[in-house]
């Protein structure tokens, strides 16, 4: 592929009637005639700005929805790896249709995508290579021997930054949603973004649709800010989950609103006997100001893949709408590990089957060789201010026998419900109450002297990262005619 002509600009009135004078005069007395290129200037919030900048048509990208740029995005990305050491590289993709299969990123480095730019997800198989099953999963979700690679990947990089004025990523996952329901598939679908073994990330101000199953997973990685994403899937479609934050530690995700046809946001950290062996925990995560619609599924779930454990996650500021629940724990016989130290203030909900949903017989499991004695510790889980309209349950709590669900708080909750008699359903748990309507179960007796459950005061130090003002300017040129 040739050397891109950075060089190359289109010709603006301006420029064109200075030719027309050069033409004219070529042997007048005008000295010279200056013309300063148009700019498009952008200003775009980023953890770091990038001092080189190239544009996917540079590259030889066709932006009409047809034509594959998969050998582009991976020669384009490959080439602005070379000013990794000199200030990185930013990527943009202009407006137009850029149908693509799976590629991968390289470390300082910024994939921007015009308002108008639409990248598609490729349906030609052959444009996903296989990549290894996950350690901590030790086999595919959908089928055990291997998976696609997603369409955005990376791996053991540190400062990458997918970001835009809203442009799309369109996963057209009709195709892998077909196939899942047949039975037909061989490898496990590809997630829209997945970034593995990474530090320094940031995916923000994006649209993203239909993807073939999850949308955006970050694993075994830290340092994280997602923010100001679109995501949207039609709620019948399989494993759709938003946001799946999975062994990671300190992330930030703010300010998104998700349709999906599973949980709006999973939090993760391998299965059973393979997450235990690998035993990297989703620790220190802040959530806030979220809205969710999900009818079958829920808002958050914390699990139910959880054999790494899941500490201190914070969750502020929740809106959903017609969803299955709000704050779902998953769990079950087999994951070890713990879900502790879970912390959730002022929910909006509306049109729910459950509010407050803990479940101990999740089940599903890689394989027949997970640890039966393996049982999951699940304690420390509170939450306050929360107001629910149009709700089936209240709550459904189930503990696991021998094994139950401590620790539990839920203060300053009103729950306007349809009438079910039988509000609350708990099992093997224990825990307190204060301010909550309709009357909790009897496992959760209401203080006498009412209290607000705890929420940390401190911050965690993903929340004192601040997005630096990055300024792109594209095609800095002035042509000059000398006569």
């Amino acid at each position: 592929m040739a050397e891109p002509d950075f060089e190359r600009v289109n010709l603006s009135k301006e420029e064109k009637v200075c030719g027309v004078i050069f033409a004219v005069l070529l042997l007048g007395s005008i000295a010279e005639c200056r013309v300063t290129v148009r700019v498009e200037d952008l200003d775009y919030p980023a953890i770091n700005c990038r001092k080189h900048s190239a544009v996917l048509t540079d590259f030889g990208g066709v932006g009409d929805g047809k034509t594959s740029n998969t050998k582009v995005f991976q020669y384009a990305i490959s080439h602005l790896s070379q000013y990794a050491s000199d200030g990185g590289a930013l990527l943009v993709v202009p407006p137009g249709k850029w149908l693509t299969g799976s590629f991968n990123l390289t470390s300082h480095f910024t994939l921007f995508l015009h308002n108008e730019a639409v990248i598609l997800a490729s349906q030609d198989e052959s444009e996903w290579p296989s990549v290894p099953v996950l350690p901590s999963y030790g086999r595919g979700r959908d089928a055990p021997d291997g998976r696609f690679s997603s369409l955005i990947f990376g791996t053991n990089l540190t400062d990458v930054v997918i970001t835009g004025y809203n442009g799309t990523i369109d996963g057209q996952g009709s195709y892998w949603w077909d196939k899942f329901h047949k039975g037909e598939l061989k490898l496990t679908r590809p997630y829209l973004i997945e970034i593995m073994f990474s530090d320094h990330i940031q995916i923000s101000n994006l649209t993203l649709i239909n993807s073939p199953s999850w949308f955006v997973h970050p694993i075994y990685s830290s340092d994280i800010i997602i923010q100001g994403l679109t995501i949207t899937a039609p709620i019948d479609s399989p494993n759709t989950d938003g946001i799946d934050p999975d062994s990671c530690t300190n992330t930030r995700i703010e300010d998104c609103y998700i349709v999906s046809g599973d949980d709006c946001i999973a939090v993760k950290s391998g299965w059973d006997e393979y997450g235990i062996k690998f035993g990297m925990p989703t620790q220190h995560l802040i959530i806030r100001r979220l809205t969710c619609i999900s009818p079958d599924s829920a808002m958050i779930a914390l699990g139910s893949e959880m054999s790494g454990g899941i500490q201190d996650v914070r969750a502020e500021d929740l809106t959903a709408i017609n969803t299955q629940s709000a704050v779902r724990i998953k769990t079950a016989v087999g994951r070890g590990a713990y879900v502790k130290d879970i912390f959730v203030k002022r929910m909006n909900l509306n049109t729910m089957k459950y509010v407050f949903w803990m479940t101990g017989s999740y089940g599903s499991h890689p394989d027949p060789g997970f640890d039966p004695k393996a049982l999951p510790n699940i304690t420390g889980i509170n939450y306050r201010d929360v107001i629910a309209h149009n709700v089936t349950y209240s709550a459904r709590l189930d503990g696991i026998p021998n094994d139950p669900f401590t620790g539990i708080c839920i203060s300053n909750v009103n729950i306007q419900s349809e009438g079910k008699k039988l509000q609350w359903n708990c099992t093997d748990i224990e825990g307190v109450t204060s301010n909550v309507y309709p009357k909790p179960c009897e496992l959760l007796p209401e203080k006498k002297e009412k209290f607000e459950c705890p929420f940390p005061d401190d911050k965690l130090p993903i929340e004192s990262v601040q997005l630096k003002n990055c300024g792109l300017n594209l095609l800095r040129k002035k042509i000059v005619f000398n006569f």
